[in-house]
């Protein structure tokens, strides 16, 4: 099976270096994507892929449920990485519906070490525990909980101290809010953003 992948990686540098010989050397000499995607590590949100973007127009970072937390310094030293080295012009929260992390957060049951990284959802879905509770179907009611979360998201890194020093520095950086449909494979802005 893994000998499989290494086949396909082969397949697919060939077929590169035929459609463009010098592909590999340019993608090499510069990496100067305009994109952070900060999205969640469900294998099916692949972020290259569902924007149509090709090695090295995006930087990458995937974590259970795309949470920015505060304290996390693996998130933290891409951001960092990124608006400052790299000078990514727009920053992306992309969550996703059905998102196995949103119903972990929910479901009442113990996960383990995982439990401490979810709590943020917990703490978002208790501030909007009247408007959830309204939503009858469970299903319509996580996916609801997942847009909160991104939108939660976008805010906090618009209050990170990198984003701040990149502000006063004169930067102008982009956060969006976006969700992905797995059902239909569709990216939504869900227009919670800001222009920083």
């Amino acid at each position: 099976m893994i000998e499989t992948l290494l086949e396909h990686n082969r397949k697919w540098a060939a077929k590169r270096v035929i459609d463009d010989p010098e592909y590999f050397k340019q993608l090499s000499d510069l990496q100067e994507p305009e994109y952070l995607w900060i999205g969640c590590s469900d294998s099916r949100v692949p972020a290259n892929v569902i924007t149509g973007l090709e090695p090295g127009e995006v930087f990458v970072h995937r974590n259970v449920a795309n949470l920015v937390h505060r304290g996390d310094l693996n998130i933290l030293s891409v951001l960092q990485y990124a608006v400052e080295s790299l000078g990514v012009k727009h920053i992306i929260v992309c969550g996703h519906y059905g998102c196995g992390g949103i119903r972990a957060a929910m479901d009442g049951n113990r996960h383990g070490l995982i439990d401490h990284w979810l709590q943020p959802i917990r703490d978002i879905a208790e501030q909007h525990a009247d408007d959830l509770s309204k939503i009858e179907n469970s299903e319509a009611r996580e996916n609801r909980l997942c847009e909160l979360t991104i939108a939660e998201q976008v805010k906090g890194l618009s209050r990170t101290p990198i984003i701040a020093n990149s502000i006063e520095e004169g930067r102008n950086i982009q956060i969006h809010g976006w969700v992905y449909g797995l059902e239909d494979g569709l990216l939504r802005d869900l227009e919670c953003g800001c222009g920083c």
